[in-house]
């Protein structure tokens, strides 16, 4: 069942090999893959940046998908602390604030779309998740 939905979300969604890995436990889509998604469900979002420090940022996503039916919306957020080691942080990079948005936008279109509920992450979510 669930294979059978991750692979409708696939050709709904005209993924190829290269957006998606799979790691370990999880499946990964890639940022090239989120902005697919995104695009095509035209999703908007707005950030509000709950904490922005050098070491340290939170970005809470506000995020809509308009059909014609209804409008759906989502709030989430993204946080990104900088580390030498996955025990100290979780991020390798000194760009703090731009990894919180990056990480609070893939939680945001994989919510609206479905892919979340499955089981599916973005690779902005985790220094982790890289291939």
């Amino acid at each position: 069942m669930k294979r059978d939905k991750l692979l409708e979300l696939y050709k709904k969604y005209d993924l190829t090999k290269d957006d998606v890995f799979k790691h370990q436990h999880y499946v990964i889509i890639t940022r090239q893959g989120i902005d697919k998604i995104q695009a095509i469900e035209q999703i908007q979002i707005n950030y509000d940046v709950i904490k922005c420090e050098p070491q340290f940022a939170v970005f809470k996503a506000n995020a809509e998908k308009i059909n014609e039916e209804s409008i759906v919306r989502v709030q989430t957020f993204g946080s990104a602390l900088k580390g030498d080691n996955y025990k100290d942080g979780n991020c390798n990079s000194w760009y703090v604030a731009e990894m919180a948005e990056k990480r609070a936008m893939s939680r945001a279109v994989l919510k609206l779309t479905g892919f979340y509920e499955l089981g599916v992450f973005g690779e902005d979510e985790s220094d982790n998740f890289k291939k």
